[in-house]
């Protein structure tokens, strides 16, 4: 045990060696876990970078650092991964402008952390796998990002992710994506959690919040808030060229993806099935979208890939209003409506509650729905969609998290 300790100590020793020849020695320093990196302007931040190793963790000063960075291959290990963060959380530092602020080609075990990301002209954040399909990016963790002010009338996202696998992106911010683009992006990616996160301010007509699709599977959105986060505040699935879809063309846009627990306000539609080969929505207060609770649609034509199916709609608190909903459900030609289930949800049409029913029209019969009934919200006008203690509401829309 002495002598591992001993290697370990004695390979630390020779990577902060190493890094003093790159960096000024008052900017790094060994921990236990490996070296921290202190940085403080662009070329420093992209010395350290390069320079990365398992274990590095890499502090940004507060202040504004220039955008375009592109980084390949940067990979720690399950022990001791990468980690590039602000050296004080309570003035993250900002990664502004170029194409985009930030491109990780084939990491791994890499974690971003109290970062601000604004003002590219293309995407915010690209993570990707670089065109290698059987060579994923993988491991990675996005926590307390604010991305903003991406793009403009195109489609640029905020974050796009492409052959990601095992990933988790929690209590990230992201605001004013390209008109056409999604906040978050994701095609051909597994294996991931998007939690606690924030989505705003995107089109009223176009473009989405969190978009999966070209093979997404085994995806859980939970937790998080959509205010009028573009046309689709999600959108399960999509449109994918065949040459994108990772690792290859399985038949379907997306696969076993759940959203739960999350607060819809405004968009066209809170959700959309696209291509979807089984997916659960349930537990989600939905308030007011403009136009659709939900869409059935098929936008892949190829004949190999099923028909949207699967879906399931359980539990959750929908408040609409009939001046502003047209159908609840939009179901586009060749889906499979029949295919989808419909249980326990609280329906209510705010300006004429005794039509709620009549509104209500799904594709098959609902299992114990309840329709009219006001759910009494805590404060609607301070965007506080939580139940008010008397609320008649059991079993629907966003559970309360319970603290041990």
């Amino acid at each position: 045990m002495n002598r591992l300790k001993s290697a370990e100590l004695t390979l630390v020793s020779y990577f902060l060696t190493a890094l003093l020849a790159v960096i000024p020695m008052h900017f790094v320093s060994a921990t236990a876990d490996g070296i921290e990196v202190r940085v403080k302007d662009d070329d420093e931040l992209r010395r350290a970078v390069t320079n990365a190793k398992p274990g590095s963790t890499i502090l940004l000063a507060p202040g504004q650092y220039r955008g375009g960075l592109s980084f390949h291959r940067i990979q720690g290990t399950a022990q001791q991964p990468i980690v590039i963060a602000a050296a004080d959380a309570r003035q993250p530092p900002v990664i502004a402008g170029g194409n985009t602020c930030l491109h990780l080609i084939q990491p791994a075990h890499v974690e971003l952390r109290n970062l601000i990301l604004q003002g590219a002209r293309g995407n915010g954040l690209n993570i990707d796998d670089g065109g290698s399909k059987d060579k994923p990016a993988q491991h990675i963790v996005l926590r307390n990002l604010t991305v903003q002010n991406i793009g403009s009338n195109g489609n640029q996202d905020g974050i796009k992710l492409s052959g990601l696998t095992d990933f988790q992106i929690q209590n990230c911010t992201v605001k004013r994506w390209g008109q056409k683009g999604s906040g978050i992006d994701m095609v051909g990616c597994q294996r991931g959690t998007v939690s606690g996160c924030t989505f705003l301010e995107g089109d009223k007509i176009f473009g989405n919040g969190v978009q999966m699709k070209g093979g997404s599977r085994d995806i859980t959105v939970s937790r998080c808030r959509f205010d009028n986060a573009g046309g689709r505040s999600i959108n399960i699935g999509g449109s994918t060229g065949l040459e994108f879809f990772r690792p290859e063309p399985a038949g379907f846009e997306a696969r076993d993806i759940t959203v739960s627990d999350c607060t819809f306000i405004g968009s066209m539609a809170a959700i959309a099935f696209v291509g979807v080969d089984g997916a659960h929505v349930h537990h989600n207060t939905i308030y007011r979208p403009t136009k659709w609770v939900l869409r059935i649609l098929q936008e892949n034509r190829q004949s190999s890939f099923v028909s949207s199916r699967k879906g399931r709609f359980t539990n959750n608190l929908i408040v609409l209003r009939s001046n502003e909903i047209g159908e609840v459900i939009n179901i586009g030609s060749q889906t499979a409506p029949e295919t989808f289930e419909f249980a326990d949800n609280w329906w209510h049409c705010q300006d004429r509650p005794e039509r709620t029913r009549q509104l209500v029209r799904l594709p098959t019969q609902e299992a114990g729905g309840s329709y009219g009934q006001d759910p009494k919200f805590k404060n609607i006008r301070g965007g506080d969609f939580s139940l008010q203690t008397e609320s008649p509401v059991k079993d629907a829309g966003v559970r309360q998290q319970t603290h041990e």
